[in-house]
């Protein structure tokens, strides 16, 4: 089975200093062990598979997996996959793009030559718990003098969030993943006025799977939805994420109402197609 393939830089206007994310195109015909084993095979954070919709008001299903096991719901593989979809044809039924996931339903639009996602609500929120904050400090070997503020703002993947005092301490992190096993930690901070950067945040994403993330859009739209909602954060901002592993992400976040819409350049880097042994779970 051969399927059109499409490998995508997510959220860097320079392709290759974002975060990669491999698509596969009209998968229907693929099982779930099939994706399971490409993506274990891509090794990428995340491999998506485009499918037919199986409810009227979207325009594509998504299915999102990672090496280890399918997520509900994750934000470059949203905007990655989008892209990829509408270079290969995708026409929206309505002026904005309706993708489908098990999280629900996904609005994308266009920002200029940026695409963008309205936020998911998040599924947990509020204060963390002593047990699981101290865990959290103990792996980024971060004190509670240095944390403002804690919460979670999981809408699907799991992810909690911590407010430091400057991006500086952000920076500073040197996450130990052993003892962070199994916890998703976003780390942000501001950036001091007038140092001359593009961004007013710095981010880091230290995931479960025991990698630093280069560009999470999941993270950022929960933290979005956390900071503009308590005042810590203006309701336009940009955020800088990968600077510590030599990528160059930029993440546009805009809260136009009660909405939280992060937003992103998109570059295809990768075309071709991926084939399948029919009958077997090998790509």
């Amino acid at each position: 089975m051969s399927h059109r393939f499409t490998q995508v830089d997510v959220f860097s206007a320079s392709p290759t200093r974002g975060n990669a994310l491999a698509v596969v195109h009209d998968a229907d015909d693929l099982t779930d062990d099939d994706m399971a084993a490409f993506a274990r095979w891509t090794n990428l954070s995340e491999t998506t598979f485009l499918l037919k919709p199986t409810v009227p008001d979207a325009d594509y299903r998504l299915r999102i997996f990672t090496p280890l096991q399918e997520l509900p719901f994750a934000g470059h593989p949203t905007l990655g996959s989008c892209h990829a979809w509408l270079r290969a044809g995708g026409k929206a039924s309505g002026d904005r793009v309706v993708q489908q996931c098990a999280a629900g339903l996904i609005e994308v639009r266009r920002e200029d030559d940026r695409l963008a996602f309205k936020a998911p609500p998040l599924v947990r929120s509020g204060a963390v718990e002593p047990e699981i904050f101290a865990k959290a400090l103990d792996g980024t070997g971060l004190t509670p003098e240095t944390v403002v503020d804690a919460a979670w703002v999981d809408n699907g993947p799991g992810w909690m969030g911590l407010l430091l005092r400057s991006s500086l301490d952000v920076l500073a992190i040197k996450p130990d993943f052993p003892r962070l096993k199994g916890m998703r930690v976003g780390v942000i901070g501001p950036v001091e006025t007038g140092d001359g950067t593009d961004c007013d945040f710095e981010v880091r994403a230290f995931t479960a799977a025991g990698f630093e993330d280069a560009a999470t859009g999941s993270l950022n739209a929960g933290l979005a939805v956390w900071l503009t909602g308590n005042g810590h954060a203006p309701n336009r901002y940009v955020a800088a994420q990968g600077t510590m592993i030599g990528r160059k992400a930029r993440l546009h976040v805009t809260r136009d109402g009660g909405e939280i819409w992060l937003g992103g350049h998109c570059h295809t880097v990768i075309s071709g197609k991926a084939e399948f042994e029919t009958g077997t779970t090998a790509p």
